[in-house]
This record gives C-alpha cells, structure tokens and sequence, in this order.
C-alpha cells in the first residue's frame, strides 16, 4: 500500500466517524447484540455507510446499541427523525438498507413493507 491510498483510506474512515456523531436530521440506530450480529448486522451498518457516504447524506448520524428486543426479526435498524418520529425497519439486508438509504434518507420516504413499526415521541 502507498502513502496515496494510506491517505485515501485515512480520509474515508474520518467520514465515517463523522456519520457517528453530530446533532443530524436523521439518526440511524443499528442494532447490534448477539443476535444482530449473527443474523448480519455488521454487513447492514457497513453497507448502510458506504451508501449514506457513497449519496453524500450529510444530515444523516449512525450510532450502534445493543438489542432491540427484537431477536427473532433481526438485524433490526432504528430511524430517528429530528421531529421526533421514529421508524423501526427489521430483517434486512444489504440490499434492502441500500433501499433505505436510497428512500428514506435520501428522499424522506420511509419504505412502507420493511417498516415494522412508527411512532411519534410526545414531550
């Protein structure tokens, strides 16, 4: 590996640092137990920054947590919006997080049939 593509790969993972923290329009929260791991969570989150990088989704933050309680249905995603609502998306896949990103967060269209549950917080 040369120096170029050590810089390359140094500015890459500084972006997605940068997708893990700040005060964001949408929040992505990516369940990441035992369960979610095994059933492939690691591949949704890395997909799911590649594509939020790859569209240039800046309003956008990924956090990790712990299991959702979810077990059966996982790997299971949580959309927080900055409004308040919040959309729980289960079963996925690579190619499906790539169609939340590309809906959801890209065009603010919540993708209805992999949606499994919404709910508006209430102060």
């Amino acid at each position: 590996m040369n120096l170029e593509e050590l810089k390359k790969l140094k500015e890459k993972a500084q972006r997605q640092v940068a997708l893990r923290e700040g005060n964001k329009k949408y929040r992505v929260v990516v369940s990441m137990g035992t369960s979610g791991i095994a059933a492939g969570a690691r591949d949704v989150m890395k997909t799911m920054l590649d594509e939020i990088e790859k569209r240039g989704l800046d309003d956008v933050e990924v956090r990790v947590t712990g299991e959702h309680g979810l077990e059966d249905v996982e790997p299971v995603i949580r959309i927080e919006e900055a409004g308040g609502e919040e959309t729980t998306y289960a079963r996925l896949d690579a190619e499906k997080a790539k169609k939340i990103v590309a809906e959801h967060l890209g065009k603010g269209k919540k993708v209805e049939n992999l949606a499994v549950g919404k709910q508006k917080k209430t102060e």
